[in-house]
C-alpha cells in the first residue's frame, strides 16, 4: 500500500529531540525488517529504544515463542517458561487458568528500556537461551488428569540437554557459574519457571524434578502453608479432593520430594484449623518465617534465614502471588492482608543470588480480580525477571 503523506516522525535520543520531515513516498514495507521470527522491526535501530511491544504473539518478555513439544521440540534451550493453566485444586475464587496469560500480558513492557538488571548485574537473555513454551495442554475437566498432563510436560522439558554448555557464557564464550545443576542422575538439566495455575500445579511439578535431582529443598513464598492433611482441609471427600492447593506439600513430603528440614516457607500468615497446623507442617519438612518477621529482621534477616535453611543445597523456587499484600496483587485465588510490598520480596529474591535453583514457579495469578492496571500481573513479572537473573547469574 503505497503512503501519499507527509508525515511528521519524532526521534527521541538521550542527547536530544528533533523533528525531522519525511517524504513517505515509498511503501511501508521499506520502513521495515523482519527479525529470525518474522516479526516486523524498524530498520535503523540505533534510533529505537522501545521497539514493537505491542506486536506479535504475547510471550514472556517478548521471548521467542518455541513449539517446545510439537515441530520445535529439538530446539535446545538453558530456560524454559511453561504456562500450567490450572485451576482445578482452587477452594475459593477461581481463574488461574488465565494466569500464565496475565503474567505474560503484564511482562510486555519488560524489555521495553533494555534486559539488564542492574541490582544483579546481569543481562540474562544475553548469556543464556531463554524461550517462551508456551501452555502444556491441560484438560479442564478431570482433575487428575490434568496433573498427570503437567507432570509429563514439565518432565519432557526437564530431562533435555542444555543449550550452553556448563561453565560457559552465550555472550563472551568465557567462564560462567553453574547454569545448568548437574542433578541426582549425573546430568546436566535446563531450568523450568512454570506459569500456574493454582498451587496445586508445584505437586507434579516436584515429581518432575525428583526424576532429576532426587528430594530436594524447596523455598516456598506464601501466605498459606500447602503442608494440610487433606483430613482437615476439605474433608478429603473423595481421593481427588485429597489432592488441592493447600494439601500438595502435604503430599509432595509423603512422597519423598521434598528434602526433610531443608525448606522453608515465606511470607506466612494464615489462619490455622488449630495450631497442631505448625507441627504438620514441621513434620512435612519446612520451617517457618511469618510475615509479621519482617517488622522486627528486616529483608536482611529473612533472606539470613533462608540462606541458612537450604545452605548448599539445591532448590525448587515456589512463588504464591498472594506472598504479596494484596495492595499490590489483588488478583488471586485466596487473598491475605498483611503480606509483603512488591519491593520487599523483590529485594528478598536478589538476595538469593548464589543459591543452586534448579526451577521455580509462580502460581495463584487471577486476572480476572485484577485493577484495571494491571498491577497484579506486573508484579509477578517484576519477580519472575528477578528470580530469572538469579538463575542466570548462577553459583
Amino acid at each position: 500500500m503505497k503512503l501519499k503523506c507527509t508525515s511528521i516522525i519524532v526521534i527521541l535520543s538521550f542527547l536530544s529531540t528533533q523533528i525531522q520531515e519525511v517524504n513517505c513516498n515509498g511503501t511501508f514495507e521499506e520502513y521495515l525488517d523482519r527479525d529470525s521470527d518474522g516479526q516486523a522491526t524498524y530498520s535503523d535501530k540505533d534510533t529505537v529504544t522501545a521497539d514493537s511491544v505491542f506486536s506479535g504473539i504475547t510471550t514472556f518478555a517478548r521471548l521467542p515463542w518455541v513449539q517446545c513439544f510439537s515441530a520445535q521440540q529439538n530446539m535446545l534451550f538453558d530456560i524454559a517458561f511453561l504456562g500450567a493453566p490450572f485451576d482445578l485444586g482452587s477452594s475459593y475464587r477461581p481463574g488461574a487458568r488465565f494466569g500464565p496469560a496475565g503474567i505474560r500480558a503484564g511482562s510486555r513492557r519488560l524489555t521495553l528500556c533494555g534486559n539488564y538488571n542492574v541490582p544483579l548485574a546481569v543481562n540474562p537473555f544475553d548469556r543464556l537461551v531463554v524461550v517462551d513454551c508456551g501452555d502444556v495442554p491441560v484438560t479442564p475437566y478431570d482433575k487428575e488428569f490434568a496433573i498427570r498432563q503437567i507432570e509429563g510436560a514439565h518432565k519432557e522439558l526437564l530431562h533435555r540437554q542444555p543449550a550452553t554448555p556448563l561453565g560457559k557464557d552465550l555472550a563472551s564464550s568465557g567462564n560462567l557459574a553453574l547454569i545448568s545443576n548437574d542433578g541426582s542422575d549425573g546430568k546436566e538439566h535446563p531450568k523450568i519457571i512454570t506459569l500456574g495455575g493454582d498451587s496445586t500445579v508445584v505437586l507434579p511439578i516436584l515429581r518432575s524434578i525428583n526424576s532429576a535431582y532426587g528430594s530436594i529443598s524447596v523455598i516456598h513464598f506464601g501466605s498459606h502453608l500447602g503442608t494440610r492433611k487433606p483430613s482437615v482441609f476439605g474433608g478429603a471427600v473423595s481421593d481427588r479432593g485429597e489432592v488441592n492447593h493447600d494439601t500438595y506439600f502435604y503430599w509432595a513430603s509423603r512422597e519423598g520430594l521434598i528434602k526433610n528440614g531443608a525448606s522453608i516457607h515465606g511470607a506466612i500468615r494464615t489462619t490455622l484449623s488449630s495450631i497442631t497446623d505448625y507441627d504438620d507442617d514441621h513434620e512435612a519438612g519446612f520451617q517457618r518465617i511469618e510475615a509479621r518477621e519482617i517488622d522486627t529482621i528486616g529483608t536482611d534477616g529473612i533472606i539470613k534465614k533462608i540462606r541458612d535453611t537450604v545452605g548448599n543445597n539445591s532448590v525448587y523456587l515456589s512463588i504464591d502471588i498472594d506472598s504479596i499484600d494484596p495492595a499490590f496483587a489483588p488478583a488471586t485465588e485466596k487473598p491475605e492482608t498483611g503480606g509483603w510490598t512488591t519491593r520487599e520480596l523483590r529485594s528478598i529474591f536478589r538476595g538469593l543470588n548464589g543459591l543452586r535453583i534448579v526451577s521455580a514457579d509462580l502460581v495463584e495469578v487471577a486476572p480476572a480480580y485484577d485493577t484495571s492496571a494491571e498491577i497484579t500481573s506486573i508484579a509477578a513479572a517484576d519477580v519472575l525477571f528477578e528470580v530469572l537473573g538469579v538463575m542466570a547469574n548462577g553459583e
